[in-house]
């Protein structure tokens, strides 16, 4: 591999990551016929098949994904190179993507805006899901993860803030069942909780020892749907403490405990930590998180 290759390379890295021959081709501004070509040269070139095709587009394979990392980095480093060249050296621009959990976004929003706001040539992808987000195949810029430090050898961790979390219920269970005393009561009330047994959440595990499984009387895979279920009064159910305290139609049944709080965690690449528009986004998310009230 070479020098001679990089527009091929550059080719595979934007069909990775979208996922698709036309995209690409309409991202780079070529036809899409030499975007086939690139790819189908590049594999000869490698000896390997660097994607998957199928019916909704191209899915990388493993050799595709360590590729879309070099890739990542060496177009990262390029605009770098191309800013001091220009004496742009304090441009902020291109795309950013953020990964972090669910049921964070009314505090990551705002920060997110007035990022943008700051930053008006930066592209934001702002990206939630159950699994985690491969940093060192190049899915995401920054990740915001939660529970104990991430110790992948090749990232850099930092600690964000603290959530807290309480147990709550809406006015209208406890109208209808009243609420539980303390923890020798929970055996005669109706618990509300995450659908997968095994997760690591503090509180999740701490009810699981305290209550017997026929008392979850309601599971689901979302923290979206367990806030509609608890204000719908299905039963007790955990809530970030941010979100339950200024809400007058919940009740708190258990103040948060310091052994339910979840910490923080701001995660990067080694090879992207330093770029400008990484640090730039670090430095933002970190203020913005001083004024957290969690």
């Amino acid at each position: 591999m070479s020098l001679a290759n990089w527009d091929e390379i550059r080719t595979a890295f934007q069909v990775a990551r979208l996922g698709t021959v036309s995209g690409a081709a309409d991202v780079l501004g070529v036809h899409h016929a030499t975007v086939i070509r690139h790819i189908d040269a590049l594999e000869k070139s490698l000896g390997t098949k660097l994607f998957q095709r199928h019916a909704r587009g191209y899915t990388p394979t493993e050799s595709g994904r360590d590729l879309l990392l070099v890739a990542q980095t060496t177009e990262e480093q390029f605009a770098q190179l191309a800013s001091r060249i220009k004496g742009q050296g304090e441009t902020v621009s291109g795309e950013l993507v953020f990964t972090s959990i669910t049921g964070l976004s009314g505090l990551l929003t705002p920060a997110l805006s007035s990022f943008q706001k700051t930053y008006p040539l930066i592209q934001l992808r702002f990206l939630t899901d159950l699994r985690v987000f491969r940093l060192d195949y190049g899915e995401a810029h920054v990740a915001l993860r939660a529970g104990a430090a991430p110790e992948e050898p090749d990232n850099v961790v930092q600690p964000l803030a603290r959530i807290s979390t309480g147990l709550y219920a809406s006015r209208s269970y406890a109208e209808t069942h009243g609420l539980p005393a303390g923890v020798s009561d929970f055996e005669a009330h109706r618990f509300i909780a995450n659908d997968n047994t095994q997760t690591r959440a503090p509180f999740f595990r701490w009810l699981a020892a305290r209550v017997s499984p026929e008392r979850i009387t309601f599971r689901c895979s979302e923290l979206a749907t367990m806030e509609d279920a608890i204000h719908q009064g299905m039963g007790i159910g955990f809530l970030s403490a941010y979100k339950a305290k200024n809400n007058p139609d919940l009740v708190e049944v258990m103040a948060p405990l310091p052994e339910w709080e979840a910490p923080l965690w701001l995660v990067t690449h080694v090879d992207l930590h330093r770029t400008r528009k990484v640090q730039a986004f670090l430095s933002h998310i970190k203020e913005a998180a001083s004024g957290w009230t969690v």
